[in-house]
């Protein structure tokens, strides 16, 4: 499995990073969600190094030139709400890409606990496609393992890469666990969860900072 963790390089990717932690960033929404999107564009380039290429030839105004350019464009999932930025960031580099949204949320029972519920899936065929799943908060990685196994039992994926702006030590592993022949691209890793499973430090729930508290 192959683990890109962006906070362990030096780029501009890292100053969006910290503008989405940032508490008083993050009270201008529309800030926000452009940081999110701006890193998804920068994952898009990231993963696009990975994907397959073929020469073509290109007619110019003055002659002919031989390009490389991608065999197939990816498809690019999201869980919804908070998905949404991140997976429009990637849209704006894969910009023929097919899109595939999917609704899961954490439903607490009486106990103080919560199970994932995964309600709605809209996807394009994903038979021998590079999938790209967007979330920007890897947690404790159940929900996103879910909504892959979902797919990968539908479909035969070709190859499988998981976006997220934050993740935690213990999503991450999960993830390993249950989809070991996944890529995983991360802005960066911390190390703790609240008993609510908020990733900590983090930045808090990425959907109400985008498009407002939900109730």
């Amino acid at each position: 499995m192959t683990i890109f963790d962006i906070s362990k390089t030096k780029s501009i990717a890292n100053t969006f990073i910290a503008e989405l932690r940032d508490e008083t960033i993050q009270k201008d929404s529309m800030r926000f969600r452009k940081n999110m999107e701006r890193l998804g564009e920068f994952f898009a380039y990231e993963i696009s190094k990975s994907l397959k290429y073929v020469n073509k030839e290109i007619a110019t105004p003055l002659g002919v030139s031989t390009c490389e350019v991608l065999t197939e464009q990816p498809v690019l999932a999201t869980i919804l709400r908070a998905g949404l930025p991140l997976q429009q960031g990637l849209l704006n580099i894969f910009d023929k890409a097919e899109c595939c949204f999917i609704s899961a949320y954490r439903k607490t029972n009486k106990g103080g606990d919560f199970i994932i519920q995964m309600d709605y899936i809209s996807t394009p065929d994903l038979a021998g496609k590079v999938l790209i799943m967007a979330d920007p908060m890897l947690a404790t990685g159940q929900s996103m393992v879910m909504c892959c196994k979902e797919l990968i039992n539908r479909y035969k994926i070709a190859e499988l890469h998981i976006v997220a702006a934050i993740a935690s030590a213990e999503g991450v592993a999960h993830v390993r666990a249950n989809l070991p022949k996944a890529k995983i691209w991360l802005g960066a890793i911390d190390q703790e969860m609240t008993s609510k499973s908020y990733i900590v430090p983090g930045l808090g729930d990425a959907g109400d900072l985008a498009y407002g508290e939900k109730v």
